[in-house]
């Protein structure tokens, strides 16, 4: 190895390190953009999450209200939880409690489409 070979091997071809660190950053742009997707897709999912809960509290807390009022609390408690991007796919009357359980769709690229559920109770304290 000559002072201007700079530690590289030679083979048969040639220097064989050559390039090498393009490949290298290649790989470390599409490691961080791997892991920038994952961190928003659990970001989405995360936000999905607390609408269905925020939703399913107010459709409960106007279901009760409804409820109290004689009004349907169901079909009360379904219009909240449309107006708040989320379907109201159960509802129960116990006694003088609301159950409401909200669900919010969110879709995840290329992991497809999954629904965020939270079930909530109101009524009188």
């Amino acid at each position: 190895m000559s002072s201007g070979d700079s530690g590289r091997v030679r083979g048969d071809e040639g220097y064989m390190d050559e390039g090498y660190m393009t490949v290298i950053a290649a790989f470390a742009v599409a490691a961080v953009l791997v892991i920038t997707v994952g961190v928003l897709l659990v970001g989405r999912a995360a936000v999905a999450a607390h609408s269905a809960r925020s939703a399913a509290d107010l459709a409960a807390l106007a279901g009760a209200h409804a409820l109290r009022a004689g009004e349907d609390p169901c079909a009360v408690a379904a219009e909240v939880a449309s107006a708040n991007r989320a379907v109201a796919a159960r509802c129960a009357v116990d006694g003088y409690d609301v159950v409401i359980r909200a669900d919010v769709r969110v879709e995840l690229g290329l992991l497809g489409s999954r629904t965020a559920s939270a079930v909530a109770r109101a009524g009188p304290a």
